[in-house]
């Protein structure tokens, strides 16, 4: 019986590792996106907003394809700051649209979204987030490299600012459903964690994320 239970668990273990892998990743495309998009020649206007935003949802590849009947989808990794500054560990979430409409083309786009108020984040951190939806939550978007997104973003909950490559004008935000991933979050951090208790109440921490919160230091430190 002994054996048996020993043997059940050795053949979870690549399952196991092959699910961290997969988060590590997309935290890895995460902090290069900040790095990228903060490093950008015209990225003053909105790297000022990032000095005071409570907390920052980085969307590193989201994939939009269309032949009349499009999508939009993704993985995103959400962050907040605390009172003394230090950055958060990642909670992750998946971003989802569909539409339908007169559209053939390919998109790849990394969006940020700065999340300058607590309404903001607890809007996202509330189960499901539809853009949109919520006509109290205020959200202004903007492309990269385009100056004045500070004065666009004066009053939103949420800032976000894409860049795109492909065929599409750019990501389209509106009415995409952003739900948190509970099995990458147990996977990452080995238990079962909420993102408002990894985001808020700092409960989990895994010392592969320590890139991307150092990076947020860098360009987020007022």
């Amino acid at each position: 019986m002994i054996r048996f239970v020993l043997a059940a668990l050795l053949a979870l273990l690549p399952l196991a590792a092959q699910a961290q892998t997969e988060q590590q990743t997309l935290v890895d495309r995460s902090t290069l996106s900040v790095q990228e998009m903060m490093n950008e020649e015209n990225s003053k206007d909105y790297s000022g907003l990032l000095k005071r935003a409570r907390a920052v949802m980085v969307c590193p590849r989201l994939f939009r394809a269309g032949l009349i009947v499009g999508g939009e989808g993704g993985g995103c990794v959400l962050v907040a700051r605390d009172g003394g500054g230090s950055w958060s560990s990642p909670a992750f979430f998946g971003m989802g649209t569909g539409s339908v409409g007169f559209q053939i083309g390919v998109s790849d786009s990394q969006v940020i979204m700065l999340i300058m108020t607590d309404k903001g984040l607890n809007a996202v951190l509330d189960s499901q987030f539809k853009f949109g939806a919520d006509a109290q939550v205020a959200i202004a978007t903007v492309g990269a490299g385009v100056e004045g997104a500070t004065t666009a973003a004066v009053g939103a909950d949420i800032v976000a600012v894409s860049r795109s490559r492909g065929l599409f004008a750019g990501a389209a935000l509106e009415g995409s459903l952003m739900s948190a991933r509970s099995e990458w979050n147990r996977a990452y951090y080995g238990r079962d964690v909420s993102p408002r208790q990894i985001v808020v109440g700092m409960e989990a921490h895994n010392p592969g994320a320590d890139p991307l919160r150092q990076v947020l230091m860098q360009f987020g430190t007022p």
